[in-house]
């Protein structure tokens, strides 16, 4: 078995160097050999869990960061060397004055820090330590992946349990982290990877499904296709099609989300129509004219149109997208894009390592961390790292035009804190698209979004349920955290206010509940648990406001209702929550909800209205 080893090694490495000969320079390739050469001799006596070779898994990262990544001589360098460090007798320092400092600094980030026993906190340290060297260099993190790709890919040889653990995380921090940095393929393997060994019966079942689905669609896909080519050929347009299915994992997380069998998932696969590359500001105008040519010929959805030309999803996605009547009468998906845009769907912030693409990619990344670097507890700092990592994203405009990138299903409450935590905290309304919207509207696409704010607005303990992006819930958690806390829990009858006369009734569990002493529930627990009741002070706090409804009658007049708001909201600064009127005979009745501090505001509120010309009388309702 071990002469079979030696003879997968000679040829995995003889393949890898020959396509590094064919890229990099003579110095580069010995470079990157002398480091293999490290390795192996680092690693010989080392086993993996299949009984194979240590030697094969450096030699599989090394290739993965060479061939489908497309890094340069140093990455590879330290993938071959990413496990010297932590496996081995073998230090940093060693790796540093045989390859330099930019190598020892990549091996040294993606090292795990030496411990006892695995604990999930320090898991959470090895996340953080990776993080942390974005602000560095995002090679570490690609190196990384490529690791994880691996060991997820030769995972059979290991128990059940590290199975789990392993596809766990993967699915958990590593898949996300390859979507934030565009890498679609990987992070798609390693969705559909982690699935496989979660949950084998589901993956298993999805595959069988599709693989039916894919012989059954081939007739009508391949005429389909063929037409496309036909109509573009007739309009001097070059251009290549592929037929491209969705993974298990996608498939199965659509059939979860919307409660439905295969059949009825939507857009389990979809056409993709790539031209060559052109110049990168002649690709829209390439893009539209093949869109042209192919609506003049089919039916095309209404507003099935998403330009991700003009408007990159965050990961650097672009493309152009809509739907088709096919000639057999079903709507196809339809992608078109340039060879370039398929690259980088590929190999994402690793595609165009310029300069400037490169600090462009760090400063994206950077601000994604830079709300949660700060966070001190591990869990908090990894649910805010992975929310801001999976991002089906949308992209809405502030009236000047400036594009916002939110998660799919944010709100309008998201847009504000993401354009300041000022404007989040005092938000009172949205202007989507010129309308007036709630808070909690859920924004789509492309909307236009104004938020008006109020100096003396604060957020709503509720606002928690609508929001989704990190920004918002750390903001609000923190807000309420700081908040004074009501030392008792009002009763929902009748809503006592301090100045009233009160009572409180102390629960099993510790918990205090004010009631009104005329209350009808609090006399029946007096009088059936008598031993729990206990004398309370209910003092008035300027942090508190409590909802209140009242009733008032009077007689219907001419300008009543503009008095009735005007001395609410103008003379005693009071804001309304709700107002439902009805006139019966001339005889106005109006139910007011707004909020005071105490019964003695509430009552200040009463009297200025009952003075008001025509008011007959005013009443305060149980809140309900």
């Amino acid at each position: 078995m071990e002469e079979i080893y030696q003879t997968q090694i000679r040829k995995s490495v003889e393949l890898l160097f020959s396509y590094l000969a064919e890229r990099a320079t003579t110095e580069e390739v010995d470079r990157m050999r002398r480091a293999y050469e490290l390795a192996y001799e680092a690693h010989k006596e080392q086993k993996r869990k299949s009984g194979e070779p240590f030697i094969m898994h450096p030699i599989a990262v090394a290739s993965i960061v060479a061939r489908e990544l497309e890094l340069g001589d140093n990455p590879v360098i330290s993938a071959f060397l990413h496990d010297v460090v932590e496996d081995t007798d073998y230090t940093v320092d060693d790796i540093r004055e045989r390859f330099g400092d930019d190598v020892a600094f990549l091996v040294d980030t993606v090292t795990k820090r030496k411990k006892d026993s695995y604990e999930h906190s320090k898991q959470v340290d090895n996340y953080r330590q990776m993080l942390e060297s974005v602000h560095y260099d995002i090679r570490a993190l690609l190196i990384k992946l490529a690791d994880r790709l691996h060991n997820m890919r030769t995972l059979d040889s290991m128990r059940a349990d590290k199975q789990m653990k392993i596809a766990g995380e993967t699915d958990y921090f590593y898949a996300p982290l390859a979507n934030r940095l565009g890498l679609y393929q990987i992070k798609t393997e390693l969705e559909n990877l982690s699935f496989r060994y979660r949950c084998p019966r589901d993956y298993a079942d999805v595959e069988r499904l599709l693989s039916q689905e894919r012989t059954s669609d081939r007739p009508r896909l391949e005429r389909f296709t063929a037409k496309i080519s036909e109509i573009l050929e007739a309009a001097g347009i070059e251009a290549r099609t592929e037929i491209r299915y969705r993974k298990p994992y996608s498939i199965w997380r659509k059939m979860q989300s919307k409660g439905c069998d295969i059949k009825h998932v939507d857009g389990k696969h979809y056409i993709r129509i790539i031209y060559p590359n052109v110049v990168e500001s002649s690709e829209k105008a390439t893009s539209l004219l093949i869109y042209s040519a192919l609506t003049d010929h089919f039916k095309e959805k209404p507003g099935s149109v998403a330009n991700y030309i003009d408007a990159p999803k965050e990961n650097g996605y672009q493309s152009f997208h809509v739907k088709l009547l096919s000639e057999q009468g079903v709507w196809e998906e339809v992608h078109i894009s340039s060879e370039r845009m398929v690259r980088n769907s590929r190999l994402g912030c690793a595609a165009e390592r310029t300069e400037d693409n490169v600090i462009a990619w760090l400063e994206k990344f950077k601000s994604v961390l830079q709300d949660v670097a700060e966070d001190n507890h591990d869990m908090e700092f990894m649910d805010g790292v992975t929310l801001s990592f999976y991002n089906d994203d949308i992209m809405v405009f502030t009236p000047k035009g400036r594009g916002v990138i939110l998660p799919k299903g944010a709100t309008a409450l998201d847009f504000a804190f993401e354009i300041h935590s000022r404007v989040g905290a005092q938000a009172v309304y949205a202007r989507i698209n010129g309308k007036l919207s709630s808070l909690r509207t859920v924004l789509h696409r492309g909307d236009c979004v104004e938020i008006g704010t109020a100096e003396d607005a604060k957020p709503e303990p509720e606002w928690m349920e609508h929001v989704s992006t990190y920004r918002a819930k750390r903001y609000l958690r923190g807000y309420f955290a700081n908040t004074p806390r009501l030392e008792y829990e009002r009763c929902e009858r009748c809503s006592p206010l301090p100045g009233d006369e009160v009572i409180g009734f102390k629960a099993a569990d510790g918990t205090i509940t004010l009631h009104k002493r005329d209350c009808p529930h609090a006399i029946r627990l007096a009088s059936q648990h008598g031993d729990s009741i206990l004398s309370v002070n209910f003092p008035e706090n300027e942090s508190f406001l409590y909802p209140v409804r009242i009733r008032i009658k009077g007689i219907d007049r001419y300008h009543l209702m503009s008095d009735l708001i005007d001395c609410i909201t103008d003379k005693l600064h009071l804001t309304m929550s709700s107002l439902a009127t009805e006139n019966i005979d001339r005889i106005a009745i109006c139910n007011i909800d707004f909020s005071v501090h105490s019964l003695h505001e509430l009552q200040q509120a009463m009297d200025s209205i009952a003075r008001i010309d025509g008011i007959d009388e005013v009443t305060r309702l149980s809140h309900s």
